[in-house]
């Protein structure tokens, strides 16, 4: 399970669920960061990672195809900007050649003798932080379970698609664990899809990465999300190990208030497959 080749001929999908309700305009963890600034960023970094990884010299190979769903208002729908925007489902070779726009951004960078220098970068933007009206995640999941149900039906034997939900955790359109359940139920002759949840709450409790128990988290919401989280799988565990993670046989692909180098690892972490050719 969770072991098939990633391949031009069979490759695999990732939906991001990307909370915009007014909600994300706050601090995560009563900090300095804005919760949708956070989670935009982590986004446009990892598409820009996976697109880098997938470089061959003839060009970016699609090895996978991304969805972008936000949700804030009343309603779920696309996310990916410019040329992208309105697609619901895109190969990342295209996701790579139509970046929004480019910002200038400020990176520190080794100097050679033991310090820190700064660089200008150019920094692709496909997402950009949206904060409106109120949370209908069970919306979301729904469009998450029409794009999914369309892609194992024509990829019966890819690695499992990936689901990423980035949110605050208070939905505003009731009880969004049985639409979850119906995407997690989702499967291909490798295993079932994954969902991995990743909450920013303005709480200033403690972080939490991957556990095992709802126990120590700190409110309803965060406790809903680790039950809506899939397991992560033994590939996934090994990794997260390998990054300082303590993951044991029960952890969930869930994260409490992580901080932004903590989330790009979550996200690195929960889109890790086997090997690509």
């Amino acid at each position: 399970m969770y072991a098939a080749e990633i391949s031009r001929a069979n490759p695999t999908c990732f939906v991001f669920l990307v909370d915009q309700s007014r909600s994300m305009e706050d601090r995560i963890g009563g900090g300095e960061q804005r919760k949708d600034q956070v989670v935009a960023d982590a986004i446009n970094r990892l598409l820009t990672e996976l697109a880098i990884k997938c470089a061959k010299e003839e060009g970016v190979r699609d090895y996978f195809h991304i969805s972008v769903i936000g949700y804030g208002g009343r309603m779920a729908g696309p996310a990916l900007g410019g040329a992208l925007a309105d697609r619901d489902l895109v190969p990342l070779s295209e996701v790579a050649a139509a970046p929004a726009r480019l910002e200038t951004r400020t990176k520190k960078i080794p100097d050679g003798a033991g310090g820190l220098v700064s660089q200008e970068i150019k920094f692709p933007i496909w997402v950009d932080p949206v904060a409106i009206g109120g949370t209908p995640m069970s919306n979301a999941f729904s469009r998450a379970q029409e794009i999914l149900s369309r892609w194992v039906a024509d990829h019966p034997d890819c690695f499992p698609p990936v689901v990423l939900n980035l949110t605050d955790g208070e939905p505003t359109d009731g009880n969004p664990a049985p639409l979850a359940k119906a995407v997690r139920e989702l499967a291909t002759t490798d295993g079932n899809v994954l969902l991995f949840n990743l909450h920013v709450s303005s709480d200033a409790s403690a972080s939490a990465t991957f556990p095992d128990s709802a126990e120590t988290l700190p409110n309803q919401y965060a406790r809903a999300l680790f039950a809506m989280s899939s397991p992560l799988p033994p590939h996934m565990r090994t990794y997260a190990r390998q990054q300082g993670f303590a993951a044991s046989e029960a952890s969930r692909g869930f994260v409490f208030n992580a901080d932004v180098t903590s989330v790009v690892q979550f996200l690195d972490i929960g889109t890790r497959a086997s090997d690509m050719r």
